[in-house]
């Protein structure tokens, strides 16, 4: 039996590993770090988590604010035995401000822009061939800040034309929840003013993980195809 392949961006902290350690703790699988530095600790570190039966773990250089990278990270791929991929979730990005959009500057927009954004097109555009030799592809192209909220809107629209426009394809987008991560932090830093008004809960990373993972297997074209859909197996609106 083939294994199932899974693609995560951005897995070497936070919500990436969370769900790279569910996934590769399942048998035969096969999970794919793609990371913006492979030699770093945080990815070198990845190669002693446990590992399911028959389960393996590929670390490639994909740098999301890098148009290049993508295609080059896919194109390694061949040399590891890759022949399909089955799930991508395209979980890298970048949360570093949060200003209010009088104060917004245009460089920083375009700081969260690239990587939430354009990485994610050029990480499906990549991915494509491979997806397409998958007997169940599924694509989770991974959301009120004036930097990266207009970022997620993007990615929202992007995701649903992608479901409309691939029929082979079952694309979503997954809200993880504010799960306890360094970006939820910085997020949270921009909401301090009304903290004692509006109550707020981090719910663990494993929590977060483990919910997505279920939504992600019991996805298909039907039911999840071009919806938004949180951690929890509920469906969101904007």
């Amino acid at each position: 039996m083939a294994p199932t392949v899974v693609l995560i961006s951005g897995a070497n902290r936070g919500l990436g590993k969370g769900l790279l350690e569910l996934y590769l703790a399942k048998p035969n699988h096969i999970v794919i770090a793609a990371n913006r530095n492979p030699d770093h600790p945080t990815s070198k570190a990845l190669e002693q988590l446990p590992k399911g039966e028959n389960s393996r773990l590929i670390v490639i250089k994909v740098d999301a604010s890098v148009e290049s990278d993508a295609a080059e990270g896919i194109k390694q791929l061949a040399a590891q035995g890759i022949d399909h991929i089955d799930i991508v979730i395209a979980n890298a990005g970048v949360l570093y401000v949060c200003p209010k959009v009088s104060e917004v500057k245009t460089e920083d927009l375009q700081g969260h822009l690239t990587p939430n954004v354009f990485g994610v097109i050029w990480l499906f555009q990549a991915a494509i061939p491979l997806l397409k030799k998958s007997t169940n592809p599924k694509d989770q192209p991974d959301v009120p800040h004036a930097a990266y909220g207009p970022s997620k809107v993007a990615v929202h629209w992007i995701t649903k034309r992608i479901d409309r426009e691939e029929e082979w394809l079952t694309a979503f987008v997954l809200s993880p929840g504010l799960a306890d991560t360094d970006m939820a932090k910085v997020a949270l830093k921009g909401l301090e003013a009304v903290h004692d008004k509006i109550p707020i809960q981090l719910i663990s990373v494993d929590e977060s993980c483990q919910g997505m993972v279920k939504v992600i297997d019991a996805a298909t074209k039907a039911t999840h195809g071009g919806r938004f859909l949180t951690y929890a197996g509920n469906e969101d609106t904007w």
